[in-house]
């Protein structure tokens, strides 16, 4: 396999975006950020893509972002406006992805990767995964909506166990602590992965897309209850609704459009 920038491949309603770095442990660099977000943009934009996996080459997940943009970044200006990293941008990206991402972690994860991670719906891993955020001991104070999943997904005093303490967890921690859902044999994981997309790609997708935004918002605390109310209506009035009960009646599988 060639190495460079995350790949994406669309197959059977599924896409898979893979990260391309194995000799540097798939560490994200700044140019591969802009790859991920016209990556997202793309899957965004298809509505034939139901589900996405997140996965990566050779024994690790990744390393995390190259912080070397962020370093070197000049002094002065308003240091206290609130403008995202290209980083956080893409992860939030692929959070607001509208279909369901399932991330397949085939080795250690570090760093912003750790988010990348959470910014899928679900993760499953190998017993050989190992995950540390070494933001503190880099001196450096971590992007807010990074936190806020982090609090969001694993819980207030987990958060503060990987952000102030800076643990190394292993495969057994990370599943107990609930960042991952399954620890799986090496080779069962992609295997696990695509039967998880494949799943969720034979769900209805306005119903997929507006759920899944809601209960991210409702994991947020930022939840907008009268365009959630109107995104239930939407579905109720639904081509995939009628379709839906009809296949439940007819004891037969459904055929969504999305419509």
């Amino acid at each position: 396999m060639s190495t460079g920038s995350p790949s994406l491949e669309v197959r059977n309603a599924v896409a898979t975006i893979r990260l391309r770095r194995p000799e540097q442990a798939n560490r994200i660099e700044a140019g591969d950020v802009s790859v991920l977000l016209d990556h997202c943009a793309a899957i965004s934009a298809d509505r034939s893509v139901r589900a996405v996996v997140l996965t990566a080459a050779g024994p690790q997940f990744s390393a995390g972002y190259d912080l070397t943009a962020l370093r070197d970044r000049p002094a002065g200006g308003d240091e206290a406006e609130s403008v995202s990293s290209p980083f956080e941008q893409a992860v939030n990206a692929f959070e607001a992805l509208p279909q369901v991402t399932v991330c397949a972690l085939n080795g250690g994860v570090y760093g912003g990767s750790i988010d990348l991670a959470m910014a899928c719906d679900f993760r499953y891993g190998v017993p050989a995964a190992r995950m540390r955020m070494p933001a503190a001991r880099l001196g450096l104070q971590y992007y807010t909506s990074g936190m806020q999943r982090y609090v969001s997904r694993l819980g207030l005093d987990n958060a503060k166990r990987l952000f102030l303490l800076g643990e190394t967890l292993d495969a057994q921690q990370m599943l107990a602590m609930g960042f991952l859902h399954a620890v799986v044999e090496p080779e069962q994981l992609a295997e696990l992965a695509q039967a998880t997309a494949a799943r969720a790609a034979g769900m209805a997708p306005l119903a997929v897309s507006g759920m899944k935004r809601a209960l991210n918002a409702i994991g947020s605390n930022s939840l907008d209850p009268d365009a959630t109310q109107r995104s239930h209506v939407q579905t109720t009035r639904s081509q995939d609704f009628r379709e839906g009960v009809a296949a439940w009646h007819e004891k037969r599988e459904p055929t969504f459009r999305g419509m």
